[in-house]
């Protein structure tokens, strides 16, 4: 009945994962007494659980990568600090099997369930403010596409205290992945978690893509969307291109291990490189559709608080569009050392060179738009300006690794996991700090607190350098990753500095969580007073802070690619028009909770070979679905009154607030 769930897949016998689920079951009961002792159920039910708002799901995505960001640097420290202590004669204390574990879920986490819950965040909360529109196209599958994203970071941690997880490294190669080599539920686990997720974030693909083609406000042609939209819409056109590979992938290795299939082995005419040819097709793409919203975020930022136009906004387009492209040509460079050939490696090897071109006018645009500018410190300046000294030194180690050469000799050392981490933390978490730093008062109508904003960043540019340095000097030295014991004691003190930086980094995050909760107690001090607290060129700013749940009482008319900025310069920014219509809205609905929580039973059942069961998640997803379909309470009017009772009142606010 329950297949190969049995009691014995709880690890009783591993003290680090059963402290670390008291603590996790403990820290939830406190959290649910608090929420149940303020009343807030019905509150969290009605306004975020079944909202379908893209601003409250932007907010839900957020929350999602911060609470992973926790697990994701957890696994991280305890790596850190295995290396440190497990030389010579020392064996550290974490068993082998549990340390692969961890370095499979940290990377798994990181890129899965944090840097892209991030990206879609910010996605949700500024494109449809951007281009004036009042919500994404389909704002039911914006939602169903963040639970069903939420649904894979909770099997993820279910895997830590019920089986395991993968032990294979965060793409799963074969034949490690296959069956023979990885008998227990954790590939499994993998595997269902990435689907799920995969599938809500090729939704949530799919609705930015029309969202921008389709509902930009009336004279925005495409040469005037800002650049956050401009990297937004080539980053969903990549994500609705390659996830159905990673989708696809990811269904060859399910039949090799649950129907006895050898796509990925070498009986009967399987071979493991195809796997690793079609996860690079997905994998590299992958890589830009983390960094390019990224680069939209550095354009907003460095244009804002250097009080300029930004330099070169078509070549900043053709830039973004040119590195969508190119992205798709480059992927072989992963394995330039598995055979491919001379002249294979060496086409892979000079686009991935040309590659660097585009991102290098990028850096030189932000440079020139900072060129005589009246430059803020703000922290969102200070995350942009770190971006650029860090993502620099990431963009030369990778066009080292991108000679074929160089990458026979530095491949899969920790010289390559320096240079990977280079450009995430770099270049993706410091973009997403900067975009949450900038437009959080967007969201609530507060700003967040200065002071322990610039000490994140500190602390996590220096503890950066100080856990990755040394990496490139040990790759150097000939260290490969994934060690979890070594005998060479002329690396221990490299890893004992890397170790340093990770606790410097963990405290830049503690710091992230005090700014959050000083900034959240101390709002009334922090209130944006004039309902624009920058001097933000773009249209999201023309909306009062926090934005209404209609977003805009009056679609606007674009006639410039700076008219929010001229309409201030001009003295129009503050009009407000007294003829209201009724508004169409989408209603709120509990349709994407419900299928994503069939689709929880669904996979899980399927990893522990629950069949019953299964059955009834894939049925109850169908029949939820369905049911949705055919509901036809899905969107309401909301009365051109109470538009004008809401405008009235937010107009009245700003002037006794000064504006």
């Amino acid at each position: 009945m329950f297949g190969k769930l049995t009691l014995d897949a709880i690890p009783l016998d591993e003290p680090i994962v059963m402290g670390t689920g008291v603590v996790v079951a403990l820290l939830g009961l406190a959290i649910l007494a608090w929420i149940t002792y303020h009343g807030w159920w019905k509150y969290l039910w009605t306004e975020w659980i079944t909202s379908v708002d893209h601003k409250k799901i932007g907010v839900m995505y957020f929350g999602l990568g911060l609470v992973m960001l926790l697990r994701g640097f957890a696994d991280a420290i305890m790596m850190r600090a295995q290396q440190a202590v497990a030389n010579s004669d020392a064996a550290g204390y974490l068993p082998p099997h549990h340390y692969d574990q961890i370095f499979t879920a940290h990377g798994v986490i990181m890129i899965f369930f944090v840097a892209t819950p991030f990206i879609l965040g910010l996605m949700n909360v500024v494109v449809p403010l951007q281009i004036g529109a009042r919500d994404v196209a389909y704002p039911f599958v914006n939602s169903l596409g963040f639970w069903l994203s939420a649904v894979g970071a909770v099997l993820v941690m279910a895997s830590m205290f019920v089986g395991d997880f993968a032990a294979t490294g965060w793409v799963a190669y074969p034949p490690l992945s296959e069956l023979g080599y990885s008998p227990t539920v954790g590939v499994d686990y993998y595997i269902w978690s990435l689907q799920i997720s995969g599938l809500g974030t090729t939704l949530a693909g799919i609705n930015f893509v029309v969202t921008i083609l389709r509902m930009r406000a009336p004279g925005m042609t495409l040469m005037k969307m800002p650049v956050f939209v401009w990297t937004s819409l080539i980053t969903n056109i990549l994500i609705v291109a390659i996830f159905p590979v990673l989708t696809a992938t990811l269904v060859l290795l399910s039949a090799d291990r649950y129907l006895d299939m050898h796509f990925f082995t070498n009986e009967f005419g399987g071979n493991a490189m195809m796997y690793i040819n079609l996860i690079w097709v997905w994998g590299h793409p992958e890589v830009y559709v983390l960094i390019l919203p990224c680069f939209g975020v550095y354009s907003e930022v460095i244009a804002t608080f250097s009080s300029k136009p930004l330099f070169g906004y078509k070549s900043m387009v053709y830039a973004t569009s040119s590195i969508g492209i190119l992205s798709f040509v480059v992927w072989l460079h992963h394995f330039f050392t598995m055979g491919s050939g001379a002249n294979v490696n060496a086409f892979f090897g000079i686009m991935t060179t040309i590659i660097s071109i585009p991102t290098g006018v990028k850096l030189f645009n932000w440079l020139f738009t900072m060129f005589r500018g009246r430059v803020r410190f703000h922290s969102a300046t200070l995350w942009t300006i770190g971006f650029m000294f860090t993502f620099a030194g990431g963009g030369m180690t990778g066009v080292l690794l991108a000679v074929p050469g160089a990458d026979f000799v530095l491949h899969n050392s920790l010289f390559l996991v320096a240079h990977f981490h280079n450009v995430i933390i770099g270049g993706v978490v410091f973009g997403c700090l900067a975009g949450m730093s900038f437009w959080f008062p967007k969201v609530f109508g507060f700003t967040l607190n200065e002071f322990w904003g610039k000490v994140s960043f500190w602390c996590w540019m220096v503890g950066y350098w100080l856990a990755f340095t040394p990496l490139y000097i040990l790759g150097f030295k000939g260290m490969t990753r994934r060690m979890n014991h070594y005998d060479v004691p002329g690396w221990h003190p490299y890893l004992v500095v890397a170790l340093i930086g990770a606790i410097i980094i963990g405290v830049g995050i503690l710091a992230l969580l005090i700014q959050l909760f000083v900034s959240i107690r101390d709002r009334k001090l922090n209130r944006d007073v004039t309902g624009d607290p920058w001097d933000a060129r773009s249209l999201e700013w023309a909306t009062a802070s926090p934005a209404p749940f209609y977003n805009f009482a009056h679609i606007p008319e674009i006639t410039s690619l700076e008219q929010h900025w001229e309409n201030k310069q001009t003295g129009r920014a503050y009009e407000r028009r007294w003829q209201y219509e009724d508004i169409h809205m989408p209603r709120n609905t509990a349709a994407g909770f419900v299928i994503s929580a069939f689709s929880f039973v669904l996979c899980f059942s399927l990893v522990w070979h629950i069949w019953v069961a299964a059955a009834v998640g894939l049925l109850g997803m169908i029949g939820t679905f369905i049911a949705r379909t055919y509901d036809r309470n899905v969107d309401y009017y909301v009365p051109a009154v109470e538009i004008a009772r809401i405008e009235t009142e937010r107009f009245a606010l700003s002037r006794r607030k000064g504006a």
